[in-house]
Order: structure tokens, then sequence, then C-alpha cells
């Protein structure tokens, strides 16, 4: 029943170590594993252990000793036969175009002849369209003639009307009704129905919502007179504003017709002035295709110029690029790979299994002292320490009253709650003497009607 401990965290420094060494023994280890020897028809590719370098961990300052290796090709004697003859014509390639680049300084110093080039394109010859202006859009009415003003009110609320209807109805009802209470009265008097009892609070309470109705009817009616009356001026007012809505639909049309005639001839002058502008802009896009069109052939002159020049060039730079030697084609081994285990991973999933441990035995031990003093005043449990055994203080309540875990003496599970002799120093409103002399606790005295606080004990 006590409180549980939280579980200690895991070191992270020490943690980080570990894993940093997990991490280096498996990167070796798969790179023993990865450096497979290779021999095939054209060559051999060998892996050597050819010294190794140290590396310190910053967080532990532990040193790793990290193997360095080396990879070694050999050609097959076929292989190694075709490298040193091209290696020789290559040589042989090099020579000739060294020889053939002095021609490259007399040919550069001579320039380009473009005299017999086709014209480029004139791009003076491109006048602009002659758009015409569109015309300004006609002068609308925007308004129209007032109709009048609408009806928003009836001018009344008829207050006076329904105060009459009401006192009137009222000064009929009220004197019945207090004759009606009082022959009740006197009838549940002939009965034996006393005065406070809880017969006689049942017949008086009934009696009230007859009368409570009796007089919410004469409301109603006087409600219904102000209905009738606020009718009457809604379809006075309806008749007004029916009038108004008339006039105003007339003058409406009036203007719309107005403002359709304006904007039809506006579209008429407008649709002549389109055509002219789609004449203009059909020699305008005439005159830069032909522009284009001449373009497009200097361009293509210019092209077949560049070529011709730089063909003795591309000769040389092809003879100087020679043959290549064909590497061996080493293949894809399928070496296994060894994972690296998550040491950081595992060791904060085990904490965080203790800390959801922890977490599930706190909620069932705040669950109980929540359930305890969250009964406030109608709870009253027998709490003399002389009914108790096995007692142990295991909290205290915000103004100092000690908690304690026990079991009665008669038998059953173990409690939690208060002892009545110490509550009987405190807030000796709360004990309450019991048969036999022992004493009880009123919990929700005790506690403040269940605001006190609770905290764990020392």
């Amino acid at each position: 029943m006590g409180k549980p401990s939280a579980p200690t965290p895991p070191d992270p420094v020490a943690t980080a170590s570990a894993q940093t060494g997990t991490n280096v023994s498996t990167a070796i280890a798969n790179a023993n594993l990865g450096n497979v020897n290779q021999v095939t028809p054209n060559g051999n590719l060998s892996y050597d252990q050819t010294g190794s370098y140290s590396f310190k961990d910053p967080t532990s300052g532990k040193t790793y000793d990290i193997p360095r290796y080396t990879a070694t090709t050999t050609l097959s004697p076929g292989q190694q036969a075709i490298k040193d003859q091209t290696d020789a014509a290559q040589l042989n390639l090099a020579g000739t175009a060294n020889q053939q680049s002095a021609f490259l300084q007399d040919y550069l110093g001579k320039g380009m002849d473009l005299s017999d080039l086709p014209t480029a394109g004139d791009a003076s010859k491109i006048t602009a369209p002659d758009f015409q202006q569109f015309g300004q859009g006609p002068q609308l009415q925007g308004s129209i003639a007032n109709a009048g003003d609408v009806t928003k009110t009836y001018g009344t609320d008829y207050a006076d009307n329904v105060k009459q209807v009401q006192d009137a109805l009222l000064s009929r009802i009220n004197p019945q009704l207090q004759q009606q209470q009082t022959a009740l009265e006197t009838q549940l008097s002939n009965q034996g129905i006393k005065l406070g009892s809880a017969a006689y609070d049942r017949a008086m309470q009934l009696f009230g919502q007859q009368k409570n109705d009796a007089q919410y009817g004469a409301i109603i009616n006087a409600g219904q007179e102000q209905s009738r009356l606020a009718g009457l001026a809604q379809n006075q007012a309806q008749f007004e504003n029916a009038a108004q809505q008339q006039q105003y639909n007339q003058n409406l049309g009036d203007a719309t017709f107005a403002n359709t005639a304006a904007q039809q001839g506006f579209e008429n002058a407008n649709t002549t002035t389109t055509n002219n502008n789609q004449v203009a802009s059909a020699q305008n896009a005439a005159q830069l295709a032909q522009f284009n069109a001449e373009q497009s052939s200097r361009q293509q002159a210019l092209q077949e110029q560049f070529a011709s020049r730089n063909q003795p060039i591309n000769e040389i730079s092809a003879l100087l690029s020679g043959s290549q030697v064909s590497q061996p084609n080493f293949i894809n081994t399928r070496e296994p790979t060894i994972p690296t285990t998550d040491y950081a991973g595992i060791v904060q999933q085990n904490y965080a299994n203790q800390m959801g441990q922890y977490n599930s035995a706190l909620g069932s031990w705040n669950s109980t002292i929540g359930g305890l003093f969250g009964l406030g005043a109608g709870l009253i449990k027998a709490s003399d320490r002389r009914l108790k055994t096995d007692i142990k203080k295991v909290a205290e309540t915000g103004d100092g009253q000690n908690v304690y875990q026990y079991r009665y003496k008669a038998g059953g599970p173990m409690q939690l709650g208060l002892m009545a002799q110490e509550v009987e120093k405190k807030r000796p409103e709360a004990v309450i003497e019991m048969p036999g002399g022992y004493k009880a606790v009123d919990y929700g005295k005790a506690f403040g009607l269940g605001k006190t606080l609770i905290k764990e004990a020392a």
C-alpha cells in the first residue's frame, strides 16, 4: 500500500560509450566480411590489411584500433600485354597529334569568310499594327426615383391593453384561489395533517402548481389580446409596403430599359473597331514570319561554316584520346553483413518498461488516495485506534493530520484513513461517539468538505 519509488534512469555517458564500442566492433566485422578477394579471366582483386589507425571516443575517452585495408588489382597476362600495346599506340597517336597541331597555328590565324552567307532579316521592316481605340462606354442611369419609405414598426407594443386584460382576469381569479387555499388548509387540519409534515407539504405544493397554472392562463389570455392588436397593425404595414414595392419596381423597369438601349449602341460601335484591329494584327504577323525565315536561313549557314572550321581540330582531339584498356569485370559479391545492435535503444526500452510499471503502481496509489479523500461529507468511518492493527503512517493532509495504513482487528483487507484520537485534537467537531465507547470520524468535516490536500509521508 506504500507509494512506489521511481526507477533510476540509465547513465547516458555509459550508454553512449557502450553503443560506440558495439558500433565499432560491428563495423570492423562487416569490413572483413565485405573484403572478398576475386579472381576473373581478365585479372584479380585482392584486399590486404596494410596498417591501422587509432580512434578516440570523445564521450568515454576510450581508444579503438581501426584496421586500414588496400585493394590491389592485377591484370591477367593477356590483358597486361594488351595494355602494353595500348600504351605504345597512345604514345604514337600523341606524337601524330603534336605534329598536326603545328598546322593549327596558321589555320586559326585566318578569319572566317561570311560574305556569301544569306542576308539576315531586317527588323525595321516590321511595322507595329495601327490599332483603333474602343469608344467610351455609355453613360448609364445609376439611380431610380424614390418609391417612398418602408414601414419598419407598428408604432406601439400595446402594453397598456395587455395590462388591463391581465389585471381584469387576475382580479377574478385571485380571490377564488385564496378561498380554495383556506379551504384546503382547513381540510388538511381536519384530517389530522399537521403544518410542516411531508403530507401537508405535498398537498400545498400541488395546490401551488394549480394556482400558478391559473395565473399563467390569465397571462396567456392577455398575451393573445396583444397578438390580436399587433396582427391588425401588421396587416396595415404590409399593405403600405406592398404599394411602395410596386412603385419601386416600375421605376426600376424604366431605368433598366434606358440602360439596355445605351449598351446596345456601344456594343455595335465596338464590333466595327474589333474587325479593323484584327486586319492590322494579321498584316503584322505576316511581316514577322518573313523576318523569322530570313534569320533561320542565315543561322543555318553560320552553323555549317563553324562545323567546317572545327573539323581539323576535332581530328587532332580524336588522335589524342587514343583507345582504352578493358579493366577486369568484377562481380558484386553477396557477402553477409552483421546488423548493429541498438544497445542504447535496449537500455532506453528497459528504462521505459520500468517507468511504465512505476507509473501503473503510482496510478493505483493515487486512485486509492483519491477515492478515499474524494468522498467528502458523506463518509463516516470507525477510526478508533483501539479497533485497528498493523498501523503504518503513509501520508499526511495539508493541515498536518496523519494518514495511516491499517487493518481492523475484526478482519478484512488493508485500509487507509485517520485516527480518531488525533483528529479529535485538531477538529473535535469531526469526531463522533459510537456505541461501546469507540470513536468514529466524519471525513467531510475532518477534511473541510474534501478540499484538504494530501502529501506523501516523510
